[in-house]
């Protein structure tokens, strides 16, 4: 069982930055894949980044490739997406994820085993 928590999220003006943390427990996350999707009000759950533990393969959105940055720390068993040039069609709910490693296409949210509770982030124009 993995449990995993995600903070950061907040208010920020367009142009800005913010960086949000998804802390795991229950057990090392050395041998999973880690993602973010975000969920805005009325529409689909929506890809965003995704990393393997190791590092070694990163992916992103079209939308935000070149703005957000995806990582880990696996001394803390955590997972970051810091996030810049903030625009406000970046607002949403930000969900991270886990799931054993795996060679399957990363960018659908049904490839998930494990969620975070989800935290927002607001982008004011």
């Amino acid at each position: 069982q993995v449990q995993l928590v995600e903070s950061g999220g907040g208010l920020v003006q367009a142009g800005g930055s913010l960086g949000l943390s998804c802390a795991a427990s229950g057990r090392s996350l050395n041998n999973y894949d880690m993602a973010w999707f975000r969920q805005a009000p009325g529409k689909e759950r929506e890809f965003v980044a995704a990393i393997s533990w190791s590092g070694s393969s990163t992916y992103y959105a079209d939308s935000v490739q070149g703005r957000f940055t995806i990582s880990t720390d696996n001394a803390k068993n955590t997972a970051y997406l810091q996030m810049n040039s903030l625009k406000p069609e970046d607002t949403a709910v930000y969900y991270c994820a886990a799931r054993p490693r795996s060679v399957v296409d990363p960018r659908t949210p049904r490839q998930y085993d494990y969620w975070g509770q989800g935290t927002q982030v607001t982008v004011s124009s």
